[in-house]
């Protein structure tokens, strides 16, 4: 099963060179955060503020040819988490077929910003989470963010593992670890995507 989620916040790590999207599912139950490199980041955020360019950077570059092939992202579902990284799956349709893509979640949330498809979480992503028994405020997601500018990905990863204690608040104690799949870094040099392993 899986959750239609939307970008709560995205957060710039300064002076490191990475961000943190964070995901939340519609019922505002669960908060899912992504360490990712900048170049992502920026793509991300960029295009969410509105601003464009004279020339298509590589997101952009990939919707072109999306378009001009007649294919259309349907969805992207963030469908994993195994040893600290996250996966994703691009639904593309081209001719009446549609073909599941694996891809990372850095790329995926950048093309969906861009073509605002719908953005989805696998309900065992959600489970590793810890429940949020009240809607989330938005004075917590500004406390939440703040929290992310000071834990590592291994931080938050050992707090899953342990689990929040029951007369604690929720956050900023609850959350995924880790940041995603680092599988084609030596394709990616040129655009920093090294920086996103977890530290």
């Amino acid at each position: 099963m899986i959750k239609e989620a939307k970008i709560s916040s995205i957060v710039s790590l300064y002076p490191l060179p990475q961000y943190v999207v964070v995901l939340e599912d519609l019922e505002k139950t669960k908060l899912v955060p992504i360490w990712i490199g900048v170049n992502e980041g920026n793509a991300i955020a960029l295009e969410m503020q509105g601003e464009k360019f004279p020339r298509p950077p590589t997101h952009d570059l990939m919707v072109n040819i999306l378009k001009e092939l007649g294919a259309r992202i349907e969805k992207i579902v963030v469908n994993d988490l195994r040893e600290n990284s996250y996966y994703a799956i691009l639904y593309v349709s081209l001719g009446g077929k549609t073909y599941e893509i694996d891809a990372r979640p850095s790329d995926s949330l950048a093309l969906a910003v861009r073509v605002k498809c719908p953005i989805f979480i696998d309900q065992k992503v959600l489970d590793k989470c810890p429940q949020i028994t009240t809607p989330i405020s938005q004075d917590e997601i500004e406390k939440f963010k703040e929290t992310l500018k000071t834990m590592s990905p291994e931080e938050f990863f050992k707090n899953l593992q342990q689990g929040p204690a029951p007369e604690e608040p929720q956050i900023p104690n609850f959350g995924n670890p880790g940041s995603e799949e680092e599988e084609n870094d030596e394709d990616d040099d040129e655009e920093g995507d090294d920086e996103e392993k977890s530290r």
